[in-house]
């Protein structure tokens, strides 16, 4: 999804969210959906938009030239959808499944001709002939199909009228479909790799607005990768690529829509 997209998300939340607000403020309105949240186990779909993007940590030798930063990377907006199971604690604790497909395309730019001098060999590269770098070299698009499954404890206030306010956190477990993990191939023949399996932390923050026949919830949530995705160039690769960065995590904002 591009970000036409994603800003038409969020303008139709809003005007939802108005359009609710307005019909809960009503003198004569009832509460809807009064046993819903009653329910031990409940079910649902989601949609949402995503930024995805990299926390980058240099290497220190391959990764910078004096206090210039030698990899960047930029954003990507996309989008993703998955399924809502539920299960109720107590009147203000839920935990939540919701396990989706993200997909998304970030691009890593690598400036590090300069690496050059380091061409004699170190401790940590042996010796190299040098490359010239062109652009199909620098810049390496890197697609993104991800399996999340996260785990999420929910902590509502009580509702008001129609709403209810909730924040929730947890883990995830995350596949990346097209990390090329198991590819010999490496960013010398244009291959970008990472690692497959993935963990990572996310916080939530939502407003749950109570129908007739369904419950909407948008909501904004965060999930930031814990492991290290780097699979390590060949031993032959010149420092140009890998060997630049200490650590690559993803890190995404997303833009949820949910329908119980």
């Amino acid at each position: 999804m591009n970000k036409f997209l994603l800003k038409a998300l969020v303008f139709a939340s809003v005007n939802i969210a108005v359009f609710a607000d307005a019909q809960f403020r009503t003198r004569n309105r009832m509460d809807r959906l009064e046993s819903f949240d009653q329910q031990k186990f409940s079910w649902g779909f989601y949609l949402n938009g995503n930024m995805l993007d990299y926390h980058i940590v240099l290497n220190p030798r391959y990764g910078m030239d004096g206090n210039a930063n030698l990899v960047t990377s930029k954003p990507s907006y996309s989008f993703g959808a998955g399924l809502i199971a539920k299960l109720r604690i107590n009147d203000h604790l839920d935990l939540r499944m919701e396990p989706g497909l993200q997909f998304g395309q970030r691009q890593i730019v690598f400036y590090t001709q300069p690496n050059d001098k380091y061409q004699a060999g170190t401790l940590t590269n042996p010796p190299f002939s040098p490359i010239g770098l062109a652009e199909k070299d620098t810049h390496r698009e890197v697609k993104s199909t991800l399996v999340d499954v996260p785990v999420l404890l929910e902590l509502h206030g009580n509702r008001w009228y129609n709403s209810r306010p909730y924040v929730a956190a947890g883990v995830n477990y995350i596949m990346n479909l097209q990390s090329n993990s198991d590819s010999t191939e490496d960013n010398l023949q244009g291959v970008f790799r990472s690692t497959t399996h993935n963990f990572a932390w996310s916080a939530e923050l939502g407003i749950q607005f109570y129908f007739n026949k369904f419950k909407l919830t948008p909501a904004v949530r965060g999930t930031f990768f814990m492991n290290n995705e780097i699979v390590a160039d060949n031993a032959t690769t010149p420092p140009y690529w890998t060997a630049a960065m200490s650590t690559l995590q993803t890190r995404a904002v997303m833009f949820v829509l949910k329908f119980e």
